[in-house]
């Protein structure tokens, strides 16, 4: 279990050695990151067990544990096969009722990208059982479990988020499907769930990206990140955060996971929670107030959640609040973790979505905030 440390506050005023465009929050300098253009070729998938990753951080060095020096091999987790024009795609529920015009829009950009998508009942379900679920349980379940075992499904979008997906989990039915060739599944919101759950219990990457249903007004670029990674995945293996801001600098290697805060925090003490060790920890949320986040951190502090993680890529936070107040309690419930972190990457709701890979070997350079990802999200086939 991480043990609760005791965080010091800043001075009052900044200091006089920081430099312009710098400040510190509880003792830890705040970096603003400048965009900047990088080239960096992924490197050979390793076919090598993971070991805790290696983690260069310029935080405060206080009572961190030395840290191994050798270069730390890593392994993605089975990767799905990307997707190719003519493949049918599931479309379902296992949260919330779908928007029917959304959904329509949706579909419609899913064809004009090549794709064949498929609906379920739980995609088209307006909330017979109650008004924030998409069918009952046994339904969602149902639709999940349909379309992993459909050998003529190579890959499962879900229409939206919500809640109801740890319902989902409680019904779903996972025997018979260890060992099953992977397949790409992407959403993300109350998906973050399902998304831990593929990784826990199948072993399998996937994809925090939009939902199918399109409902933003910046749809054009969230959707057309996410059919990059789906389609072409040998050009998203370079996912730079230009309007980040550097929390804590350095650079680490992980393997990426994590998703919406509160899911996350839903999970903890299932089967399917998937601790943060080793990990490059996607946190974001929408529509929960400063205190609320500030518990939800603490909860994963104090669950031991957190032990371990190699670093953080923290998203966007709309609808929550102040945003010099969610800095604040981000660096507060971070930083003393002593490893790299940004915040205000453009993953997660509200705004330009940037699609995150789950369950893939990357390096996190905060100084930077650059993703790079070195297996391809998913397997590309040779044509």
């Amino acid at each position: 279990m991480a043990a609760e440390r005791k965080v010091v506050p800043g001075p009052a005023k900044p200091p006089l050695d920081i430099e312009p465009g710098q400040r510190r929050l509880h003792g830890i300098k705040i970096y603003r990151v400048h965009p900047r253009r990088q080239s960096c070729p992924p490197s050979a998938a390793r076919a090598a067990p993971a070991y805790p990753a290696v983690v260069t951080s310029d935080a405060p060095a206080g009572d961190q544990p030395a840290r191994d020096p050798r270069p730390a091999p890593l392994a993605s987790l089975a990767r799905p096969s990307a997707l190719l024009p003519g493949d049918r795609v599931a479309v379902i529920c296992v949260s919330s009722p779908a928007d029917p015009v959304a959904l329509a829009a949706g579909l419609d950009a899913l064809r004009f990208a090549g794709l064949d998508p498929v609906t379920y009942p739980s995609a088209h379900d307006p909330g017979t059982m109650r008004p924030y679920l998409a069918g009952d349980d046994a339904m969602r379940a149902g639709d999940l479990r349909a379309a992993l075992t459909d050998p003529g499904i190579a890959g499962i979008l879900f229409a939206r988020g919500g809640s109801g997906a740890q319902r989902t989990l409680e019904a779903m039915d996972w025997t018979g499907l260890a060992g099953m060739p992977p397949k790409v599944l992407a959403g993300y919101s109350d998906v973050t769930a399902v998304l831990e759950a593929v990784a826990v219990r199948l072993g399998w990457a996937s994809l925090f990206g939009p939902m199918a249903a399109i409902r933003e007004a910046t749809a054009h670029y969230s959707f057309g990140s996410l059919l990059r990674t789906l389609m072409r995945p040998e050009q998203a293996t370079v996912i730079q955060y230009p309007e980040a801001v550097t929390l804590v600098p350095g650079v680490a290697r992980g393997i990426t996971m994590g998703g919406t805060l509160c899911l996350l925090a839903s999970s903890l003490g299932t089967g399917t929670s998937w601790p943060a060790r080793g990990g490059i920890l996607l946190l974001e949320d929408v529509n929960e107030e400063e205190y609320r986040l500030d518990r939800m951190l603490t909860q994963l502090r104090r669950s031991g959640y957190l032990d371990g993680v190699a670093g953080v890529v923290a998203g966007t936070f709309t609808g929550c609040g102040s945003p010099e107040l969610i800095q604040d309690v981000l660096a507060e419930r971070l930083g003393d973790l002593a490893v790299p972190v940004i915040a205000w990457a453009n993953v997660g709701h509200g705004g330009r979505f940037q699609t995150f890979p789950v369950g893939i070997a990357a390096e996190l350079d905060a100084g930077t905030a650059t993703l790079r990802l070195l297996d391809p999200p998913l397997r590309v086939t040779p044509s």
